[in-house]
């Protein structure tokens, strides 16, 4: 699966977690299809084409994690299946880029997809609930809690993290928790790439909660294709160690 394709340039390998989920596959065909790159994607579990697959042919490639936050898959799994990778090819070179957040512009394609929902940037009137997937690593769930904090300042009502796995508060917590506390509108925004299994409890949850909208999934949202080729090009300058 390729976008475009920049000629000379170096391949770029976007691993992405994977789903059985056939939606979160499609999801990711359309974010790369807007990189003016020769793509090849590969996914960690669940479904094909493997990182190994897809270096497959490669003299040379830059990888970078198709993830919002950096935790064990990034810091971890993929630089020890890099390592395997060049141990069995020597000649292979990789250049290892960060994952896509956090980044100034995840807040700018968060606001889109609320808007899309309805949902004025900013408003006075409404609190965001900001749902990740969660993590066990406290130092990825760190992350989220300070892009609420941020995001907080820019106008809303309040802007409060919520985790949906491995992390609390829950978004059905964190729903129930402002809706309490007298918001007088709470929208929530997944900071999720696609959709699935996390996305489709979160949406249920949290309008169980009391929920007024739940935006939609970041998705192939012309940010994240901005971000991903900015990341592609840090990579080339300055590529992450792989050393775990």
């Amino acid at each position: 699966m390729a976008g475009g394709t920049a000629p000379g340039g170096v391949p770029l390998v976007a691993v992405a977690h994977g789903s059985r989920d056939p939606r979160a596959a499609a999801t990711v065909a359309a974010l790369l299809e807007q990189v003016p790159l020769d793509v090849r994607v590969a996914y960690l579990d669940h479904c094909a084409p493997t990182l190994s697959q897809a270096l497959s042919g490669l003299e040379e490639a830059v990888v970078l994690p198709l993830l919002l936050t950096e935790a064990y898959h990034s810091r971890v799994d993929l630089p020890a299946a890099l390592n395997e990778a060049r141990a069995r090819r020597p000649r292979l070179r990789v250049q290892y880029g960060t994952t896509l957040g956090p980044h100034p512009l995840m807040r700018a394609a968060l606001e889109r997809r609320l808007a899309e929902a309805g949902v004025r940037p900013g408003d006075p009137d409404t609190a965001v609930v900001l749902v990740s997937a969660g993590s066990s690593d406290a130092r990825a769930n760190a992350v989220i809690s300070e892009m609420a904090r941020e995001w907080r300042r820019t106008g809303w009502w309040t802007v409060k993290a919520a985790y949906a796995s491995a992390a609390e508060p829950s978004p059905a917590q964190a729903v129930a928790e402002l809706v309490r506390a007298g918001a007088p509108r709470v929208a929530v925004a997944p900071y999720l790439l696609a959709p699935g299994y996390f996305a489709d409890k979160v949406r249920r949850s949290a309008l169980e909660a009391g929920a007024a909208v739940v935006a939609d999934v970041l998705g192939p949202a012309p940010e994240l294709a901005d971000v991903l080729l900015e990341r592609y090009e840090q990579a080339q300058r300055q590529p992450v160690s792989l050393a775990i």
